[in-house]
């Protein structure tokens, strides 16, 4: 169990740098060292509990894989996770991670071993593949950067005005970022939507055995959702922090309501079927107990309805904490939200 003191270090820095800021605003800022055997350098601002940037990915400073970052900081544990959302730039040689071009996913803790020393330390995996790994992560923050980009205006003028929301947003949209997650605190009185559909996920506490081998059908059969699951990529959508003891995931129509209808597996085992998606939310609930350290729950699209692709709307509600994202599945591919358990609830 970590302790939930934030070091020495990180109060002096803050302190000195940030004075009414918050304590973990010391996370924003340049950061530089491996992941696995690759050099990395990543680019982190902090919004609210959710986090920003860029990782460069590189051999030299003319050949790297850069992408758009984004993640989470619980201020509380210190821990930290961040995966690479977009590609946008890449002038490598295709020999960073071997062969592989897959983006990373990275579960680390930030801490001060020294006065002047702040450390991010962890593991990473494959950001659509957990049980991938890609190596462990160990970032020193620094001073001066080696890539240059849009955020480096706001990473030196954070504690004077740049951590204004609007501003950390329009750098995203400017970095090309997708639409960002949105992460905000539940008021202390919150109007539930009327007549909700509410289902309890049965319990999934050991992981299923190896799937069986595929079984093909006579034509015209009718595909089953494991079916779809087995044949379909499954692509990261978002990742929820698992903060409490339950958390309860609402699915709506993302659009028009147009007879979408959606299949939700937990950790490769089918536990709900024919969820059709209206303007009204499909409630589940989930029990961290039977959770492991890290989770996939993914989203496949059984029909796309009359106006393809399957778009859904997803609010997570994990403690007091609300989570929003949207989820997009069609006939090639699945969207997979990853469930990961902070030190303190594990």
């Amino acid at each position: 169990m970590k302790t939930i003191a934030i070091p020495l270090c990180c109060l002096l820095a803050t302190f000195l740098l940030t004075r009414p800021a918050a304590l973990s605003q010391t996370i924003t800022g340049a950061w530089k060292g491996k992941t696995g055997n690759v050099r990395t350098e990543l680019k982190l601002v902090k919004k609210g509990d959710s986090l920003l940037g860029t990782a460069y990915y590189y051999t030299s400073k003319t050949h790297y894989r850069r992408y758009a970052v984004r993640g989470y900081f619980d201020g509380q544990t210190n821990d930290v996770v961040w995966w690479d959302e977009t590609l946008l730039e890449d002038r490598s040689s295709g020999n960073l991670f071997g062969s592989s071009k897959e983006p990373v996913l990275t579960v680390a803790d930030f801490n001060c071993p020294g006065e002047d020393k702040m450390l991010l330390d962890g593991s990473s995996t494959e950001r659509d593949h957990k049980d991938i790994p890609k190596g462990t992560v160990a970032l020193e923050k620094i001073a001066i950067p080696t890539f240059t980009d849009e955020w480096d205006y706001v990473i030196e003028n954070y504690t004077v005005g740049a951590n204004h929301p609007d501003i950390i947003d329009s750098i995203a949209r400017m970095s090309f970022a997708p639409p960002l997650m949105e992460e905000r605190e539940i008021p202390a009185a919150v109007i539930r939507p009327s007549a909700p559909v509410v289902v309890a996920a049965p319990k999934v506490s050991a992981p299923p055995p190896a799937a069986p081998p595929e079984i093909k059908k006579p034509v015209g059969s009718p595909l089953t959702p494991e079916d779809k699951f087995t044949a379909r990529t499954n692509k990261l959508q978002t990742v929820i922090p698992v903060t409490a003891k339950k958390i309860e995931l609402r699915f709506y129509d993302n659009a028009q309501v147009d007879g979408d209808s959606i299949a939700l597996f937990l950790n490769k085992r089918l536990i709900f079927k024919n969820i059709r998606l209206t303007e009204q939310p499909y409630t589940i609930f989930l029990d961290a107990d039977e959770l492991g350290d890290d989770n996939e729950l993914v989203m496949v699209a059984e029909n796309l309805g009359s106006i393809p692709p399957n778009t859904s709307f997803m609010v997570a509600i994990v403690g007091k904490k609300r989570y929003e994202a949207r989820l997009y599945a069609d006939e090639h591919s699945s969207a997979l939200i990853r469930l990961i358990k902070q030190d303190g609830d594990k």
